[in-house]
């Protein structure tokens, strides 16, 4: 009989002790990798985030608790279209576009999914009221650092990914966001059924690692007949030329929309930074449980199998076993638990993380092969260190006390 079939032999015989340890290492390490699976997929949202600002200031009702924003229109709350209109007439220096959505949830070919209506950049073209006041305002841009109305306007639909605004759309043509695209099998030139209505699909946007890869995007006022919501918004995107027009523009905004939420794509980030912060910690919080439950558990296991097995162990070594024999016994014991508890754990934190990732943070979660690594390793090593002692009391129990005891 081999080391490896006795310590299989006592695992078999007594479990109870030893799944106790493996459900503690378990738990521990899955908690801790689907944490830090979101934290870190989070963390990369931010950055997208920055790189592409698009729409960088957002107004919304009065009583919406905001917590993504790129998703924020699908709160069930609305706003007067009306707020278009005073935005273009007030003539505020930084506006560059603005971009009302009206979101509702449809179902397309038995999938459920976001129609969200929008006001392509042609209609504000044709407005002679606005193209009046936004031209002969007296006030100035001040603080700019990139030269307003430079940036060449858009023509295609790919331009609703980067600038969150398009130039063209007609009544009865659909914009199909790339997730849901591949899901209903539609390409351009394919016709889709929309609240009882048909509509051509004009474009699939390409995959831009937000909510609207799964939207499908229609003409705001089109949408608004077909909802019969009346003529109403769920959000209203605002695109600043300045970079630093979000701190002029939120006082100026909130002022002549008092009954709405006027938040920038800086305090969004910023609240992100905080919940990853604060995730962080829970990571760190998650370990320090981790090792003092798990090291703590395994440690008081092997401890006690070590003073109910000390016949046993006396035996051994009056047969010939050596103390480093009878340390690996325990040794080996301890990196299966570990081992066992480590990988369970780390797959059962990465699928918790790539379900409900989306759910919680509303970022979409990859497994990530070296955390999953490094969690095994952890645990194991944890284990490894904490039968260490018990090991080495085992190693040197003298067999001759051990046989004198009843």
């Amino acid at each position: 009989m081999n080391l490896r079939s006795i310590v299989w032999k006592e695992m078999w015989q007594r479990p109870t002790a030893m799944l106790a340890s493996l459900l503690a290492i378990l738990l521990g390490v899955a908690a801790l990798v689907a944490i830090r699976h979101v934290t870190v997929f989070s963390q990369q949202e931010i950055g997208r985030q920055l790189d592409s600002l698009g729409a960088n200031i957002l107004i919304l009702p009065k009583g919406v608790s905001l917590s993504d924003y790129y998703s924020a229109d699908r709160n069930g709350q609305t706003l007067p279209e009306e707020h278009v209109s005073e935005i273009m007439l007030a003539g505020l220096p930084g506006v560059e576009k603005v971009s009302p959505r009206l979101a509702i949830p449809v179902e397309i070919q038995g999938q459920t999914a976001t129609l969200t209506g929008i006001l392509p950049q042609q209609e504000f073209q044709s407005r002679a009221a606005w193209q009046t006041a936004t031209l002969f305002t007296k006030r100035k841009h001040t603080g700019c650092k990139k030269v307003c109305g430079t940036k060449p306007a858009t023509s295609t639909p790919d331009s609703l990914v980067t600038e969150r605004t398009i130039e063209k759309l007609a009544s009865t043509e659909a914009v199909v966001g790339a997730e849901l695209a591949a899901t209903l099998k539609v390409k351009p030139g394919d016709e889709l059924t929309l609240l009882g209505e048909k509509f051509q699909v004009a474009a699939v946007l390409p995959a831009g690692g937000t909510v609207d890869d799964g939207r499908v995007f229609a003409h705001l006022h089109t949408v608004q007949r077909l909802s019969k919501a009346g003529e109403v918004v769920s959000a209203i995107e605002v695109l600043g030329c300045c970079e630093d027009a979000a701190g002029q523009l939120v006082p100026q905004l909130s002022a002549l929309l008092p009954d709405s939420k006027v938040v920038t794509i800086s305090h969004v980030v910023q609240t992100q930074v905080g919940v990853n912060r604060l995730m962080a910690g829970v990571c760190l919080f998650v370990l320090i449980v981790l090792a003092a439950v798990g090291g703590g558990t395994v440690l008081s296991t092997i401890s006690a199998n070590v003073r109910e097995r000390r016949r046993e162990i006396g035996t051994l070594m009056a047969l010939g076993a050596t103390p480093g024999l009878v340390s690996r016994l325990f040794l080996l014991k301890a990196t299966w638990v570990g081992l066992a508890g480590g990988m369970m754990g780390a797959i059962i934190g990465t699928i918790l993380a790539v379900c409900l990732g989306p759910h919680w943070a509303g970022v979409r979660v990859l497994p990530l092969f070296d955390l999953c690594v490094i969690a095994c390793v952890g645990a194991w090593l944890l284990t490894v260190a904490a039968a260490w002692w018990p090991s080495r009391q085992a190693a040197r129990l003298d067999p001759c006390v051990c046989f004198q005891e009843t």
